[in-house]
Parts: structure tokens; sequence; C-alpha cells
């Protein structure tokens, strides 16, 4: 204790209370391909109506991924959900009605670096300015340039296309300038003479998948400089060869290009989850939104709002208690009669989400147009910041420019800034109060490499808390990464697969001694091709199973591995993590109608010595997780399932108290503490049926004085594990009426 320097009462708290805490083990988490919801971001769930609130009900190419995660959430309460990119995600998006002026992008998922300043000019506004447009994407090369200076022009335009739904892996770059189409690459050079100079020049890119199967190509040649070059796409799907377009311009009067885009110069931004967005419009338009998330559930959303001016004739006042008007932040700050109030709605124009078509997904009341507005509590209550901090379905980007009579301001000008009292915000004309959002797209199409990606944010383990790993549909490639890179860097969780035909990639369907070969060919410890591992931190099941999905009424072939973990998170919760989930008491699988392989005993023991657990259907006793082994191939307690976990969960709950433990002396006083703190804790364990016996050690003779010299600790703590039952071996013996029992060693 400090010593005291004059006559004191001096109160000292020493807590000698430790324990070893109690550690989770029954909390799941998958990486899979989802119709909404965040991107490489796992999400918490807790129930199937939670999975379809965040990700979106299943379809016909999602849906192993779906219910992997639903059957675990079957039989606990806690699973962490990773939607993966894929090739084809787009996010929907409102277009805007005027030629876009300015344009900034930051951040997103398709971008392998975010864009740069994006500047596009409009036809209007070219005049003697170089127009520009440079845009960074993550396919092929990212940019092409449009024109050149020369002796043709007196400004030449620069401008720079890539990007956009008819991207391609080719050595080309490529520009998005309307619709789902894309031209190639506008090439505008100086060589040639005209011989009659042309007022224009219109190319139609016509939108379709797989059209041109070869790169189109239109030139012009003349004396003059081309005027005008309209370039119109249809909206449609992409294309496989985007036409390439080349105009050749001469020497000619010096004026500079006009790039007229039909219609108007459109915005089309795809790949982004997460983004700011500014332009200004020339024409009247009710601004531009984008959906939350990337995928094709997002063309079903319709927003709509209202001032105080629109309020009076807009189709949803009866949803809000009162008129939009001027806010009590404005009145207080300058701008009494502002008219700075907004309502906004976000429907569901398809009833994807609400089952309703035009159903209400989120209202915003009452929220405000100036930038520095707030509500009484202090929080924001800048319509943008507030829909982009709170909605769950979109983005807000940019402001209407409507009205520009002298007795108004822009929205988001700061309520500070409004030096007259009776200046009004821009009102908002009813007539474009709505606007439905398009061009939302996913082709659920992901490589072995987006799963991995998905599954690869599990490794941060003090981020998340995690102890079983349904690994869903499970490649080879998927299942190896997640049971080498994850689960065993880890080494507090087990991954959970199962078998796909290695030749063909889809289930194994069918009870022929061909089938049960292809199972042990995915194993593969002796066939090339197959997993080929000894581990601990895997296990295998059989198969698939045959299960109805009453969202879309229809059967479906579901890999088992989300069941067998949902049976490990049920047997933590109805007895401990140290009890064998297989069996008739705790292995009852959920959901069966039939099983896509259903091994009799003579197939069920060439798999169980392979380290395969069989899923088997009895007659009248459901349908039975029949093993409980992991994929570790050598003879040890650690091959199954109940011994690894329990040493998952004494390991992670003894590591957790023994780094109170850092910093402290290595005396005999803290060496003794220690031991105070594990020994109950085993004791425990023991009691509820984990270990036979243990024993720790941490003195003198493990702690030398070497140890204590290089700032170490050490504890052995020796453990027996209890082995759960795999054999029954009953001994009928018939014997004599008058035999002794005692006399034949009974």
């Amino acid at each position: 204790m400090p010593f005291a320097m004059s006559p004191s009462v001096v109160v000292i708290e020493k807590d000698y209370t430790d324990i070893v805490p109690a550690v989770s083990a029954s909390v799941g988490a998958t990486a899979g391909v989802f119709r909404w919801g965040p991107v490489l971001d796992p999400v918490l769930v807790d129930s199937e109506s939670s999975l379809i609130s965040r990700f979106g009900l299943p379809n016909d190419s999602n849906f192993q991924y779906f219910y992997t995660a639903a059957n675990f959430l079957a039989y606990t309460d806690s699973l962490y959900v990773t939607r993966v990119a894929t090739t084809g995600q787009r996010n929907a998006i409102s277009m805007p009605s005027g030629p876009l002026a300015l344009a900034n992008l930051v951040g997103g998922t398709g971008w392998t670096t975010p864009p740069t300043s994006v500047t596009l000019a409009s036809a209007q506004d070219i005049g003697t300015t170089p127009a520009t447009l440079s845009v960074t994407t993550k396919k092929a090369v990212n940019t092409v340039t449009v024109g050149t200076a020369g002796a043709g022009y007196g400004v030449a335009p620069l401008i720079t296309f890539s990007g956009g739904v008819g991207e391609t892996t080719a050595a080309t770059a490529y520009a998005t300038i309307n619709g789902l189409g894309a031209v190639t690459a506008i090439t505008v050079t100086n060589r040639g003479v005209y011989t009659t100079a042309p007022t224009g020049v219109v190319i139609t890119a016509v939108a379709g998948t797989g059209v041109p199967t070869t790169a189109a190509v239109a030139s012009v040649t003349g004396t003059d400089i081309i005027a005008t070059v309209t370039i119109t796409n249809p909206v449609g799907t992409a294309y496989f060869n985007p036409p390439t377009v080349n105009i050749n311009g001469g020497s000619g009067t010096g004026a500079s290009i006009t790039l007229s885009v039909t219609p108007n110069n459109t915005l089309t931004i795809n790949n982004v989850t997460d983004y700011e967005a500014q332009y200004d419009e020339g024409a009247a338009s009710v601004g531009t939104w984008a959906a939350k998330y990337p995928g094709s559930l997002g063309n079903s959303i319709k927003v709509s709002m209202a001032d105080a001016a629109s309020y009076a004739n807009w189709d949803y006042k009866d949803e809000f208690d009162s008129a939009p008007g001027t806010s009590t932040y404005a009145t207080n700050h300058n701008s009494p009669n502002c008219l700075d109030e907004l309502h906004i709605i976000v429907l569901d124009k398809e009833g994807l989400w609400t089952g309703v078509k035009n159903g209400i997904m989120e209202k915003f009341a009452f929220v405000s147009k100036a930038e520095d507005a707030k509500k009484s509590d202090g929080t924001v209550n800048y319509y943008r910041t507030v829909i982009n901090n709170n909605s769950k379905y979109i983005w807000w980007m940019d402001h209407p420019r409507q009205i520009t009579a002298a007795s108004t301001v822009a929205w988001g000008t700061n309520t500070l800034d409004i030096t007259v009292s009776n200046y009004l915000f821009k009102s908002l004309d009813i007539t474009d109060a709505t606007e439905f959002l398009t061009y939302g797209a996913d082709d659920f199409t992901a490589s072995d490499a987006n799963i991995i990606a998905g599954f690869d944010l599990y490794n941060d383990a003090e981020e998340y808390d995690i102890s079983l790993i349904p690994v869903g549909p499970s490649p080879v490639a998927v299942a190896l990464h997640v049971i080498q890179n994850i689960a065993e860097v880890r080494k507090d969780c087990v991954a959970f697969v199962s078998p796909l035909d290695v030749t063909g990639g889809g289930p194994i369907i069918g009870n022929t001694s061909e089938n049960f070969d292809k199972i042990v060919h995915y194993r593969g410890d002796t066939v090339a091709g197959g997993l080929n591992i000894s581990s601990s931190y895997g296990v295998m099941d059989t198969g698939y199973k045959y299960q109805y999905d009453r969202y879309n009424d229809k059967y479906r072939w579901v890999p088992l591995n989300g069941d067998v973990a949902g049976l490990c998170a049920r047997a933590d919760w109805t007895n401990d993590p140290w009890w064998s989930p297989g069996g008739y008491n705790r292995g009852q699988i959920k959901g069966v109608v039939k099983l896509a392989v259903n091994p009799r005993k003579a197939y069920r023991d060439l798999l169980y010595k392979n380290g395969i657990n069989p899923v088997v259907t009895f007659p009248g006793q459901g349908t039975v997780l029949f093993g409980d082994k992991t994929l570790l191939a050598k003879p040890s307690a650690f091959d199954r399932i109940n011994v690894r976990r329990l040493f998952i969960v004494l390991e992670k709950a003894i590591a957790t108290a023994a780094k109170y433990q850092l910093f402290e002396f290595n005396d005999d006083f803290t060496r003794r503490k220690f031991v105070s703190m594990v020994e109950p804790f085993l004791r425990d364990v023991q009691g509820r049926r984990g270990l036979t016996d243990f024993l720790v050690k941490c003195d003198t003779q493990n702690n030398t004085p070497e140890i204590i010299d290089r700032n170490e600790f050490v504890a052995d703590i020796y453990l027996k594990p209890a082995r759960s039952i795999s054999f029954i071996y009953l001994n009928f013996i018939a014997t004599r009426t008058g035999i002794d029992f005692e006399e034949i060693g009974a």
C-alpha cells in the first residue's frame, strides 16, 4: 500500500473474485448469395423472419444459401450472415430528367478503387470549355479518350468513359451513355477531309443480350468537324460485345464538339452500396435516389415526397398527421416563413417486401430542406442525412432544382445563410413528387472466390465471436478454405460441409454404390480431387435433403450442413457443447421429405471409417444424424465432435480469464490465484459430464527462473474428456438352470 504522509484512514479494496467466464458456443456464421442486404458486411440474425427482412426471400438461384441459414436458425437463434458480391449486382436508381452537369462518386462494391471526381458537361453547358468525364471501374481498361487536340478544333473535347452493365473482361475500355447497353468506345480524331460536311451523326446502339456478337464500327469523313453526336441506348439487357464507334473529323472551323445523349445526359450508377453523389439538373426533377443495396428487389422501390406547396394534392397526405410547414429550428434561426419541411414515403410498388402492392415500407415526417436543421433533441433533421442514415431501402443523392425566382433559396442551404426572413425554399411540383427506381439487377452468379471472400470476413476472431460455420453449398475449394484458413486459424470454431459431385458439381442423389463412391471421392483421403485433409475443425455429412420451399411452393434439394451445425447449437442449449449432436436423443433432423442418399448399414460402415457422418432416415423414427466424427484422419480423442467442441469451450473460456494475468508478477501468489480460478470451472464441467478427470499445474516446476526471466507464464492443464458411445455390444449368454453365475465369471 502507499505510505501515508500524515495521520489518515485509507480504505483499499482488493478483488479476489476472479472467475472463468462463460463463452459463446452456439453462434453460427455463413456466407452466400442473397437477393437484398449489405454486401460483404456480416449481419447477426436471430430467426428466419429476420433473415428474410434483411436478405430477402429465396429464389431459384439462391435457395441453397437461404435454406442453409434458415435451417440452422430452426435449431437456435444466433447466426451471422454475409451476402457476397456477384458479377451482376447493380443498384436500382431513379433517373434524372435533366442534363447532367456534375457528379461525384465515392466508394462502392464494384470499384477496385473509388472513382475520381466526375464531370460531364451537358449539351447546353459545353460552350468553349472541354467536356470531361472520368470514372474508374474494376473491369477492363479504366479509360478511353474521346477527342484529341488538333487543327480541326477550337477547343478539343476531352471525354473519358468507362463502366456500365456492358462491361467485358477484354482489354478494352467502354462507355455507358444510357441504358443497360453500352457503346464500347467513341473516338474523335482530326484526319481526312470531308467532301460534304455532316450536320450531325446519329448512332443508335440497341441493347440486347449478346448483340452484336462483334464490335460494330461507324466512320464518317469530310471537310468540317461534326457538330452533333447523338447516342441512344434503349433500355435492355447488357451487350456481350458492345459496339465500337469511330467518328473521324477534318480540318474544320474550330467549333467545339457537342455530345447530345438521348434521353438527355443520364448518369447510370452501378456496383455501389455506399456513396455520395451531387449534381445539378437543368430541368425539373424531384432529385435522384439509389437503392440502399444492389439487386433486382430495388426495382420495386417507389419514393414520393411533398412539401407545403404540394401537400394538398399529394396522393399520400392521409398517411401523415398534418401538412409540412416551417420547422421550429428554421423559425428560431432567421427563417420564420421558409417552409422548409418535407414528408417522404417509401413504398413497395410490386409488393415484394410487404406482400401488398404499394405497401408502405418507411415514412419520414417533418424533415427539413435546410442543411443545418436539427430537432429539439439536437439530432440532425436535414432530410438527406435523415434518409441516408436511417432508411433501410434508399440513398438520397440530390436536390430538385425547379424554381429560380428571386424569392426562393436552394434546398440544402443553411438557415443562417438566408438573410431575408420571407425567402422560401424552392417548392416541389406535385407532378414530380413521385419516382420509381429501376435498373437494379443481380445475376446471382458467385464464383468460389466470391464465396471465399464472404467467409474471410470471419477471420477476425475479436470482432466475430462464432463457433459453428455451416458452409452451405460446399465446392471443394470453398470447403477447404473455410476449414483450413478460417476454422483452423481461429481454433475456436468448426466448419460443416456437405459433399457435392466433384465431377458434375451438383448434389449426389440416389442410393447406388457409385454415389457412395462419389461421397468418398469428395472426402478424398485416397482419391485425387477431394478435400484430402485431416482436421478436427471440419465435419462432413452425407449430402442433401429434400425440403419444401413454402415461399415458392416447390421442393428443393438443400445441403444438410446447416442442420448438422444447428444440432450442435441445440445441444449447447439442451445439454452442453461437449455432448454429441448425433443419435436419436439429440440428432433429429427437421424438415426432411426425403434424403438424397439414405445409406444402409454396409455403406454407413464405409462412410464412417472415412470420417463421414451418415444422416439416415429410419422408418417410424425420423431422420437422424448417425455419427459424430470430425475430419481428423488419425485415431484420436479429437476425431469426435464433442471432444473438439469441449476443448474449444475450455480453451476459449480459460484464455479469456487468463488475459487478466497479463502484467502481473509471476510469483507464487499469482500462480495460486490462477489455479484457484481455473479448478472450480473445471470441476463444474466435470460435474456436467464433460470431463472424467483433470489436473491444473502452475508452479515453480513449469515456471522456472528462465521462464520468469523471459516474462512468460506457464500453466499446464491436463484433461480427460468424456467419450460418447458409438458402439454398443449386448452379450446374451444362456446357462443351465442350476449353474452359479460366478462360476462362469459373471
